[in-house]
């Protein structure tokens, strides 16, 4: 569903399915493992070029807000291969949305020892109706 699509059925009735004000990734990446020996380790890193997840418009409406944290595999080409609820925001709708939209999100991906690497990332995915200056 594109912008034109929701028009005024957006949250925000701006013809936005997700603004940054409402939905936020944060690359809080400190739980990284990697998939191999040991050695230097660069973080995979989200690439924000697009807003992958929906805040789902009934809960929008409900005022329902959360945060679930995730944990998802990129692959050594930056795609995320697994996703994992770490811990639920404990709504049902909240966990799939984050589940389903970070499936589609991009990476650049980790790196050890100058190598590009598949491995295992923490990404929280925060559904907030107040503004933040953070995330996505």
């Amino acid at each position: 569903m594109n912008d034109e699509q929701l028009g005024d059925r957006s949250p925000a009735g701006t013809g936005r399915w997700a603004s940054r004000q409402r939905i936020g990734l944060i690359p809080m990446l400190a739980f990284i493992w990697g998939c191999g020996a040991e050695g230097e380790i660069e973080q995979p890193l989200p690439l924000y070029g697009e807003e992958p997840v929906h805040y789902p418009l009934q809960l929008w409406d409900e005022g329902v807000e959360g945060e679930t944290i995730l944990r998802v595999r990129v692959t050594d080409t930056g795609v995320v291969d697994s996703v994992e609820v770490v811990e639920s925001s404990g709504h049902h709708g909240l966990d799939s949305a984050a589940v389903s939209g970070v499936r589609d999100l991009r990476f650049q991906p980790g790196r050890q020892n100058g190598k590009r690497v598949r491995m295992w990332a923490t990404l929280p995915v925060v559904f907030s109706r107040r503004p933040s200056s953070e995330g996505l």
